[in-house]
């Protein structure tokens, strides 16, 4: 209902397909999603993973009125730590592990949830309109549940924008690594097909074992064992809005978009 598939190539395309909410993240989204990425992991014609969005933004991050999540007058932490586990935490980590290069092509909006998105694949193209940001500070939590902000922008910038809650811009990502090329906006998915073109053309096993050792390398360096301690941090934000404030988080969006604008 929310995700195309198509194989061409032996390039796998995945395309978040609801444009008219900004591809913001309902749980059929996301499980549909992770069921693309599995395909596609598991498909022998496929050598390349494609992540691409529909409309004007990439993603405007989690949907915050998303039904499958419990009523706020019932919610728990416990409810909110199985949920946030599963189509959080464990798929943004298991789409990075796929034992196959992908690529993700970003435009305009990448919010919050949308960095769960994007951050797990190998490499980024972003259009010269992509904005990426996380102001979920605005809503008494430390950042969102994937916490590649360290990895992927290095300590001071990640304080900068969590502190802030300012968008970075695709030039600066690309200043600072995150980002492996800005391109037009018309362009930006014939470039990311040229480059996933040329890398469909190496070997598989070659291709395999290069992200195998990249991947450790980080987890080596503590990349694993970060990300499920802050996970850990994430959800004290829940428990704090949960015990002061009679859990205000999803029903006070509209403030928050109003601060951002």
């Amino acid at each position: 209902m929310y995700i195309r598939y198509e194989v061409a190539d032996r390039i796998a395309t995945i395309t978040l397909d609801r444009p008219d909410a900004a591809n913001a993240q309902n749980g059929e989204l996301l499980d549909e999603l992770d069921a693309a990425w599995r395909r596609a992991a598991d498909s022998p014609d496929v050598a390349v993973i494609v992540l691409r969005a529909e409309g004007k933004h990439f993603s405007a991050g989690h949907d915050l009125k998303d039904r499958s999540w419990p009523d706020p007058s019932t919610i728990t932490l416990d409810r909110i730590y199985e949920l946030e586990t599963r189509r959080y935490l464990e798929y943004s980590m298991r789409w990075r592990n796929v034992p196959k290069p992908s690529i993700a092509a970003v435009q305009g909006r990448c919010i919050a949830g949308g960095l769960l998105l994007c951050w797990p694949c190998d490499l980024i193209v972003a259009a010269e309109d992509a904005l990426f940001s996380d102001p979920v500070v605005l809503m008494g939590i430390g950042g969102v549940e994937y916490h590649g902000h360290t990895w992927e922008l290095g300590a001071r910038k990640a304080k900068e924008i969590l502190f802030t809650g300012r968008p970075v811009t695709a030039e600066e990502a690309r200043q600072v690594g995150m980002v492996n090329a800005v391109v037009a906006r018309d362009e930006l998915d014939s470039h990311t097909r040229q480059l996933a073109t040329r890398i469909a053309a190496m070997p598989a096993f070659g291709l395999r074992q290069a992200k195998r050792a990249v991947n450790q390398t980080l987890d080596v360096q503590g990349f694993y064992a970060a990300i499920q301690s802050v996970f850990d941090i994430h959800q004290t934000g829940h428990g704090n809005a949960l015990s002061v404030n009679g859990y205000p988080i999803l029903v006070d969006m509209d403030e928050m978009k109003a601060k951002l604008t």
